[in-house]
């Protein structure tokens, strides 16, 4: 994001009350659903992958997939999915699996999803094996495994809000008891944007208005104080079950 888009939302939001923000974010997302005909999220991403859009040197899946930039969220899976129970997992999407095979994952029934069909042809070559399946999954109306817990990283960022809330209708359907997902804190203004695009999403703010999680795995920052903090955030789908329900 450029500087001056940056400056610009920081006034937007210090100055506009926040009813008044919500409303017009309201008529710009449905104006935009309206004229424009997005490309399906399938090829966005395949394109993505096929030619390295994400320019990450480590995993083409970007910097985000980086071995640095998982620190955290490794150690913390590793001792999640014990102490919450976990012997299934749905990590969705999956991207080329760089820093996932490094974490203790013994004795968890492993499925890596992705939307990509090259994406999980290759990983599940590599890496496949008895406790350790990819599929081709579309989150957003694919039936899902039935699973534990749905570990979905970096997505959301990337989906506009009408594909979030059916993702989100989606995991409900499922048999999670659990999903761990990317959300920002310092960010009370969320905006949209289309498949393949990419910016900051609070859960627990409008229009997602989750609670609070169970657990805040705070990420590794590089970016000045005042942006956002990058989180994984526990929910149990009990908890989040009334509020899905309404959409």
């Amino acid at each position: 994001m450029s500087k001056t888009r940056l400056a610009l939302k920081q006034v937007v939001r210090r100055y506009v009350p926040l009813p008044l923000l919500r409303q017009a974010l309201t008529w710009r997302s449905r104006w935009f659903a309206r004229r424009h005909h997005p490309t399906p999220a399938r090829e966005v991403f395949s394109e993505i992958y096929a030619k390295n859009l994400w320019g990450g040197r480590e995993s083409v899946s970007g910097p985000g997939s980086a071995m640095a930039a998982t620190r955290n969220v490794r150690a913390a899976l590793a001792r999640l999915v014990r102490q919450y129970g976990v012997r299934s997992m749905l990590d969705a999407p999956c991207g080329d699996f760089n820093w996932m095979q490094t974490v203790d994952l013994a004795g968890i029934a492993y499925v890596g999803g992705d939307i990509v069909t090259a994406l999980v042809e290759d990983v599940s070559r590599r890496f496949g094996g008895v406790d350790r399946r990819f599929v081709q999954v579309d989150l957003t109306g694919d039936r899902l495994p039935s699973v534990d817990l749905i570990f979905c990283r970096d997505c959301f960022i990337h989906l506009p809000f009408k594909s979030i809330h059916e993702a989100l209708a989606n995991f409900l359907r499922s048999d999670a008891k659990y999903i761990l997902l990317t959300t920002f804190t310092n960010h009370p203004i969320n905006f949209d944007t289309t498949s393949g695009g990419m910016r900051a999403l609070d859960l627990c703010a409008w229009p997602f208005n989750f609670p609070e999680p169970i657990e805040l795995i705070p990420e590794e920052h590089v970016g000045p104080p005042s942006e956002p903090r990058k989180h994984m955030g526990l929910w149990s789908m009990e908890s989040l079950r009334p509020l899905l329900r309404g959409r």
